[in-house]
């Protein structure tokens, strides 16, 4: 029988190559009490700010057995994104925005789920087991089961990194009825570096291993509906989407390789060097043209064109006064109030 379940791991982790994954474990279908406090922890503290959804199910989140009563192991996946370029290229180049790396090819969501729905078909039809897959959208702590299954470990920037890969995996989840041997977890090699802590350009990070969401970039473009707080908005430079600060930063990265990467989230064009100017001039349908096939549309285009204000407001690029002012008359408020502290930044500049 453990020769069988040994062979089975082995014939999986060929199988999850084939499709695209480049790293894989096994984890027990449970996690530590110390991980569920911190959880608890976290949200009391309010740091996970609009995003209300981790506070309504954190009994599910923090328990894989609360999710799926009949769950007994946990296979954890990577998907490798690593950029071929640097990810600070667009740092001083005022009159373009910055977007992440993870969303300047195809929608994840999308290409991680249909890699893990045909692994997990494979994995039924070896084997008499149901299976059920997660990709981000459910109540699943994909970062320290993938620690458990020993893809990495949870680093000082609160994201998972490999030896291999560095910062650069993007995370899937399959819950089986299957008994398979757990991986060996990974020692964390963070030791006394600090560098995702200190480049933050927010401090989003109260101590190492924390995240205040509420104080993050990526959080404040991507999640948060409402007016950025004035207190970030310098800061956030020209950052239009997300931010890949804390992650390019790591020293790990060194060991992750370009080619690697799955071809699906090859950046593209228009995405990955966008003039302000271009997404200040965008409408709904054409926030949904450029966007097609992007993590990015989940967001909607008011969304974008309030952080390409912000960005425009940090350029000094006179440039940009017309298409800012265009703005002031829109219909969104949110939008509106953008413009309008984008102009008085460029008038004083």
């Amino acid at each position: 029988m453990a020769n069988d379940k040994l062979r089975l791991a082995k014939a999986l982790e060929i199988k999850a190559r084939e499709e695209g994954f480049s790293a894989i474990g096994i984890a027990p279908a449970t996690l530590a009490p110390d991980t569920r406090q911190r959880l608890q922890r976290w949200l009391s503290e309010g740091r996970q700010g609009d995003m209300i959804w981790m506070a309504n199910r954190a009994d599910e989140r923090s328990d894989p057995v609360a999710l799926w009563p009949a769950v007994e192991t946990v296979i954890m996946l990577g998907m490798s994104y690593a950029p071929a370029a640097d990810p600070f290229a667009l740092e001083g180049i005022s009159d373009h925005g910055r977007i992440s790396v993870y969303a300047q090819g195809k929608d994840y969501h999308d290409v991680v789920k249909g890699a893990l729905k045909r692994t997990a078909g494979w994995l039924v039809g070896q084997a008499e087991c149901e299976v059920k897959v997660f990709v981000d959208t459910a109540p699943v702590m994909e970062k320290p089961l993938a620690e458990a299954a020993g893809l990495g470990w949870q680093g000082k920037h609160t994201n998972v990194v490999s030896r291999t890969h560095g910062s650069w995996l993007f995370l899937g989840a399959i819950y089986t009825t299957l008994q398979l041997e757990p991986s060996k977890p990974r020692r964390d090699l963070c030791g006394s570096c600090s560098a995702c802590q200190d480049i933050c350009p927010t401090g989003a990070f109260p101590a190492p291993y924390q995240l205040d969401a509420r104080a993050c970039i990526s959080y404040l473009t991507i999640e948060h509906k409402g007016p950025i707080p004035h207190e970030y908005r310098k800061a956030i430079g020209n950052h239009v989407y997300g931010c890949d600060d804390c992650l390019a930063v790591c020293p790990w990265n060194k060991f992750a390789q370009a080619g690697a990467a799955n071809k699906a989230f090859l950046p593209r064009a228009e995405l990955a060097a966008p003039a302000l100017a271009d997404l200040l001039a965008l409408d709904d349908a054409g926030f949904r043209q450029v966007f097609s096939g992007s993590p990015i549309k989940r967001s909607g285009r008011n969304r974008m064109v309030r952080n390409a204000l912000i960005a425009a407001g940090n350029s000094g690029d006179v440039a940009l006064v017309a298409p800012v002012q265009a703005l002031l008359a829109d219909d969104d408020a949110v939008v509106r109030e953008a413009a309008s502290w984008a102009l008085d930044q460029l008038a004083s500049a």
